[in-house]
């Protein structure tokens, strides 16, 4: 059976659910219950959140990206858990305009697709019973299981009354009224919160959010609501690329899928990390080196100073694969131009000079159709890109044909040149 659970989730980006999240999170932990974090969508960074406030590490369920087979292998990681909470991703129902392998990407199809109840986090700044008209319109929009609703940014004890009201007559629970406060936030940069890693003291912070819900938010209640639905069929997780993977771990390269990593080790292969900005080589012993996504620019001068690693990877290139995704790309190419128009030299086993002076969004769930063998790879995969970075030179073969959720063709094909291999967006799935 599908493991009982919640999914958190909002009307819209910014109310504060990342917040309650984390509370809740490390609240039912210290109540002695094995909790198991999921976050819906493609994001790089809430996970190691989650890991941090639970214990167990956080999976994505993408239901774009991921066909059914492979959401339940996911899922299939909670064995063991008391209850699962899952993290939405922007609005409960925002997703892409055509489906994918499953569905749109929203929160809400995995909400329905586990059959896991909502909990619907509302700000109710500047608003009293009229945040009942919103809720409810989330309730009913869709056919999907609710829990209830956590008001957060509560002025006042009348003000709460007031909403309560609201709630109370259009027949939503009230799972818990949070104060305003404005120091339980979390800093943030251009791709969205800073990495776990990097926050100064997280541990606090989370038990400060935990004990900031155990005191307004009405657990017992929430956790008698988690439900799920149907039977797991779960499928195979992604398989490895190579037997031995020397993964590239720090704080310029940390983007990489839990679930990918999961299955590259349900399968046998060995995981051997190391870290460029240490200036340390790949193991010479590994079959493949996997530079994944980070921050690289804000490491640039380090990067271009890792003489050691700069030359082992090169030596590590003449004879087997390199393949580098987003930040990863970007340091296997010629040079990176950081915002204040410095240009940092890079591995340069790739022609790639890309450059953050001139910054730019790029967002967007990936279809790849590659245009060569790569890494053992099938002809299509599903990813998503997340980036600022404008492509200054890129000069050599492209890698794939790329598109977005909607089949228009975007100009970031990736790279290759010899054994190494470069993309802007990360892998989640080979496509059926």
């Amino acid at each position: 059976m599908r493991p009982p659970g919640l999914l958190i989730s909002a009307p819209a980006s910014g109310t504060g659910k990342t917040t309650v999240m984390l509370g809740l999170l490390r609240a039912l932990t210290d109540d002695g219950l094995a909790v198991q974090p999921f976050k819906s969508g493609p994001d790089y960074i809430d996970p190691a959140f989650h890991r941090a406030a639970s214990g167990r590490p956080s999976f994505n369920l993408d239901s774009w990206a991921m066909d059914d087979a492979l959401m339940d292998a996911i899922a299939a990681q909670a064995e063991g858990a008391d209850i699962c909470l899952a993290e939405g991703s922007m609005g409960l129902y925002d997703g892409v305009a055509k489906a994918g392998a499953c569905g749109t990407g929203s929160s809400a199809e995995l909400a329905a697709r586990m059959g896991w109840p909502v909990v619907l986090v509302v700000d109710v700044g500047g608003q009293a019973q009229s945040a009942a008209a919103v809720a409810l319109g989330f309730a009913r929009y869709r056919n999907l299981p609710f829990a209830g609703v956590i008001l957060n940014r509560v002025a006042s004890p009348r003000h709460e009354r007031l909403v309560r009201l609201g709630m109370e007559d259009a027949g939503l629970s009230v799972l818990g009224a949070l104060p305003r406060r404005g120091d339980l936030t979390l800093p943030e940069r251009h791709l969205g919160l800073v990495q776990a890693v990097e926050h100064p003291d997280l541990d606090r912070a989370i038990a400060d959010y935990a004990a900031f819900l155990k005191a307004h938010v009405d657990l017992d209640a929430l956790r008698a609501a988690a439900a799920g639905a149907g039977v797991l069929r779960p499928g195979p997780l992604p398989r490895p690329p190579a037997q031995r993977i020397a993964l590239a771990q720090d704080a310029a390269f940390s983007f990489t899928y839990p679930h990918l990593l999961a299955g590259w080790r349900a399968a046998g292969a060995e995981i051997m990390p190391f870290s460029p900005l240490a200036d340390e080589a790949p193991d010479p012993a590994a079959d493949l080196v996997w530079l994944p996504g980070g921050y690289p620019e804000l490491h640039a001068g380090r990067l271009a100073a890792a003489e050691r690693f700069r030359a082992g990877l090169r030596r590590f290139a003449e004879t087997r694969p390199v393949h580098g995704e987003c930040g990863g790309y970007m340091a296997l190419g010629e040079a990176l131009v950081d915002k204040d128009g410095q240009r940092h030299r890079m591995a340069g086993l790739l022609g790639l000079v890309t450059s953050y002076e001139k910054r730019r969004m790029h967002l967007g769930y990936r279809q790849a159709e590659l245009l060569a063998p790569v890494l053992g790879f099938g002809t299509r995969l599903r990813g998503h890109e997340f980036h600022y970075s404008t492509i200054l030179e890129q000069p050599d073969a492209p890698l794939a044909r790329v598109t977005d959720a909607e089949g228009a063709e975007v100009p970031e094909t990736g790279s290759r040149r010899g054994t190494v291999t470069g993309t802007f967006f990360h892998l989640i799935a080979e496509d059926a």
